[in-house]
């Protein structure tokens, strides 16, 4: 019986896009263009509030950890939880349903198992981790709660403007010496839905996705030292211009990739400063962001190898000096095969035409993973954008995706 309440479960769409619109008015600011509720600013930090009042509201014991993880915990059954959500954090000026629509529809999922009148055998609770955008490196919200980092790791992390961590935590009352880790025994299954952010399920035509690996990330920042300098008086061979090594290094990634990489192989520079930033001046320093990211470890060591070994000696042609900072090294990680097997046989039961891939880009069923049972749905992205203000996906995909969603909490929390 409760196999077939869970995969006859239907959820309020109306209700849930009502939410997804109500969220997003947090994080619209006048000049700026999507949405921005960055982590820990005063926008985050509302959108977490509102959260709060929205669990609160449908019955749920809600809190706040000392990292900023929102919970809302529907105390029934008894044994370890069924863990659901995203985040609610966003990059500058993003998209409107990256993390959100993983809250937003974890909530919905409740809401709809209560109206259904089922009974879940186990716990189920809601939550939204804190700075899965990964400003301060890594997934601050769901490391910590599984226990990968603590005070020693918040006390050394910085954004790119320096700012620490523990600085960010306590400017919004949260504190950076709170243990917030989990007992992995408390926690059955931790379930995400979240947009794919790529193109794959729109070219395909498949409805969903069910995601069976999510792929490693190393994220450096890598400084060039060189000379600053009159750019009219200084000869091109006298030079040590750190924006020519970076060039250098830059237009080599390709070659990196074709001889080391993969399908599922990604290099990017992301975010670049020069100085002195002067239209008549050699720059004498470069500073850049270095994304590396593929499906299986060794594969990322040997690019992380030879980005190092490039960037040296782009920097020896140039007469600059290297200072290469990783922020953050995550591994592969394999989603639970039981869990991925009855994700997909729920899809199939709903008549929906699913597609068992990897995702290129981090989420938090990737830390949860690492420790217990994890599941990730994906719904597709109009045009594969994400991280822009132009990140959409229809209505529709999204209903059929939160339903899935919402199916698969239901099996878990009454299994």
């Amino acid at each position: 019986m409760g196999e077939n309440a869970a995969a006859c479960l239907r959820i309020d769409p109306a209700r849930l896009k009502a939410d997804i619109e109500a969220v997003n008015e947090i994080g619209r600011i006048e000049g700026l263009a999507g949405i921005n509720r960055v982590s820990f600013s005063d926008e985050d930090m509302a959108g977490r509030r509102w959260l709060i009042g929205r669990l609160k509201t449908a019955g749920l014991a809600a809190q706040m950890d000392g990292v900023g993880n929102v919970f809302g915990r529907w105390n029934v059954g008894a044994g370890p939880a069924v863990l659901a959500g995203s985040h609610l954090d966003t990059v500058p000026m993003g998209g409107p349903f990256d993390g959100t629509l993983g809250v937003c529809a974890a909530l919905e999922a409740v809401r709809a198992m209560k109206e259904a009148g089922l009974a879940p055998r186990r716990p189920v609770e809601i939550v939204c981790t804190a700075d899965e955008e990964g400003r301060f490196g890594g997934m601050l919200g769901s490391q910590a709660i599984c226990g990968e980092v603590g005070a020693d790791w918040i006390a050394s992390a910085v954004d790119d403007d320096g700012l620490p961590l523990a600085e960010a935590l306590r400017a919004q009352g949260l504190d950076p010496m709170a243990d917030v880790a989990r007992d992995r025994r408390e926690i059955a299954v931790f379930l995400e839905l979240h947009i794919e952010q790529g193109p794959v399920l729109e070219r395909t035509k498949d409805e969903v996705g069910v995601v069976d690996v999510v792929s490693g990330v190393f994220n450096w920042t890598v400084t060039l030292c060189g000379e600053a300098n009159h750019s009219g008086t200084t000869p091109m061979s006298m030079r040590r211009d750190a924006f020519r090594g970076l060039a250098e290094f830059g237009a080599g990634l390709s070659e990196i990739v074709d001889r080391l990489g993969g399908e599922q192989t990604r290099l990017t520079v992301g975010k670049v400063a020069l100085s002195p930033n002067f239209p008549h001046s050699i720059a004498g320093q470069a500073v850049f962001s270095l994304i590396g990211r593929d499906t299986d470890e060794d594969v990322m060591r040997a690019l992380a190898d030879a980005c190092r070994e490039k960037i040296a000696r782009a920097a020896a042609r140039h007469g600059l000096k290297v200072d290469i900072a990783q922020q953050s090294w995550l591994p592969p990680t394999a989603l639970d095969p039981r869990v991925v097997e009855e994700i997909a046989r729920l899809a199939r039961a709903g008549g929906l035409k699913a597609r068992i891939m990897a995702s290129g880009a981090g989420h938090d069923a990737q830390t949860f993973a690492r420790h217990v049972p994890a599941g990730l749905i994906f719904v597709p992205s109009l045009g594969g954008i994400s991280h822009a203000p132009e990140e959409w996906t229809a209505w529709p995909d999204i209903e059929r995706g939160a339903t899935l969603f919402a199916r698969a909490i239901a099996a878990s929390a009454l299994a």
